[in-house]
């Protein structure tokens, strides 16, 4: 095991390498005590230099509703009427918190998410 920073893009890709070779090894052995270090590592260099941001509200609702199998007249009632539903998934109008709160919990979907960016994009 010769572990140590990743601190350039070549370090970063030969740590996803060395990763990819070691992934399965057996917990609580050599390698796969490597592997749990080289992940951190990985993970830490990917929130500094490669961060995902969190997706835009209504795109995760569509997302969301779409793994759901779910349809927009399936948001009737939990976030309004049709119009309502129409207005909130083209943008036109934004979600309130008691939108925002009924959404979370019959999505799925953490409020974080549906509050963070979230844009007003009135057309």
């Amino acid at each position: 095991m010769n572990l140590k920073p990743i601190k350039s893009e070549e370090d970063y890709h030969n740590a996803l390498e060395r990763l990819e070779h070691i992934f399965d090894a057996p917990v609580n052995s050599k390698d796969g005590d490597e592997a749990e270090i080289l992940s951190l590592l990985i993970e830490n260099y990917e929130n500094e230099f490669h961060p995902i941001e969190a997706p835009d509200p209504i795109a995760a609702i569509k997302i969301r509703m779409e793994e759901l199998n779910m349809r927009q007249k399936d948001l009737i009632g939990i976030i309004g009427g049709k119009s309502r539903v129409s207005e909130i998934l083209n943008k036109k109008k934004r979600l309130t918190v008691e939108m925002i709160r009924k959404l979370e919990q019959t999505l799925q979907i953490s409020a974080s998410v549906l509050v963070h960016n979230y844009q007003l994009n009135v057309k």
